[in-house]
Order: structure tokens, then sequence, then C-alpha cells
């Protein structure tokens, strides 16, 4: 185990577990390492509990992601053939009826978000791993990238857009984050 010490502006020590089940500690400036040591000290059932939780996480985003293999050329063809069959003619239907024209679709193995915008050239990238995701929630995605066309950050009026484009995108975002806390 890894203790990494973090000096920065704050006013109390604090620590987290990062992925490996290192722990690092934030403290103030100028706090004495004997008071940081025996913080953590005082603190070692947390981080023994902490580090199983990480680890059981781990595991389980790991068999989630193993639903789609992608580790030879071949099942990543499969997969990309799957995906553009399933998003592709969702985004040309609900490009059409938005009135906005992406630059280019590409598809990558994401694990940290299902979809990104990049609104300065226009092109939009999805994640394969939307593949394990329901039909619906996928549509929900190809929507929500659709509509940073339109509208680049979280605002009202992107919500507002969402609300006229994909009127049950709460419902789909809550399904698809029901399915997220179980990895």
């Amino acid at each position: 185990m890894a203790i990494e010490v973090i000096y920065r502006r704050t006013r109390r020590l604090s620590m987290r577990i990062v992925k490996g089940g290192d722990v690092h500690v934030s403290a103030p400036f100028g706090m004495p390492r004997a008071e940081i040591v025996r913080f953590v000290r005082e603190h070692r059932d947390w981080i023994v509990e902490a580090r199983k939780r990480t680890d059981e996480q781990q595991k389980r985003r790991k068999a989630f992601y193993d639903q789609l293999p992608l580790q030879t050329k071949a099942q990543a063809d499969e997969a990309l053939k799957k995906l553009k069959v399933l998003v592709e003619p969702m985004v040309e239907n609900h490009a059409i009826i938005m009135g906005v024209k992406p630059s280019a679709i590409r598809y990558k193995p994401m694990i940290s978000r299902w979809g990104v915008c990049n609104v300065k050239d226009k092109s939009i990238c999805f994640s394969a791993y939307l593949l394990l995701l329901p039909e619906w929630c996928v549509e929900h995605v190809v929507v929500h990238e659709l509509c940073h066309l339109l509208e680049p950050n979280h605002s009202a009026r992107f919500y507002a857009l969402m609300d006229q484009y994909f009127p049950r995108w709460k419902e789909a975002r809550k399904e698809t984050r029901k399915i997220c806390k179980k990895i």
C-alpha cells in the first residue's frame, strides 16, 4: 500500500482510496508529518474497508465491460459493425429532425463516457460499450450528443432541447445510471 501526501490549500486532513488501492492524503500546507501519520494510523480500519469496496467495485466494473469482448481485432470489428447498425440510423433520424449534421461519427472503447461531442469540429464519438445498454438508453446518448451541436454546455437551453427532442431523457438517464451503479 502506497500512501501519497498532497499538500494543498485546505483546512483539514482528508483521504481517499485511488485505483490500485493506494491512499491519497490531502493535508494543509505546513501540517507536521507526525500529525499526518497519526491521522492515517487512526483511520487504518477505514482504509481497509474502503480498499475492499474499491476492489469489489473494480471487479464489478471489469465484469460489466468484459461482457463486450474487444480483445482481438475480429471482436472489435464485430462490435463496431453492431454499433454502426444501431447508432447510425438513430443519428440520421434525429439529425434531420433537429436540423444538425455531425461532421464525423467515430467509435472507441471508452469506459469513462458513453459519448463525446467536439463542438469545434462538430464530430461525435460514441463508446463501443453502448452495446451493453438498452436501445432506448443508447438513443438518449445519441440525442444528448446531437444536442451539443446546438448547445455546447449543459445549460437550461440544453435541457430544454433534450425535453423537445427526447422527452424520456430523464428516465433513460436514470436507467443508465442504475445499470452503471451495478458496476
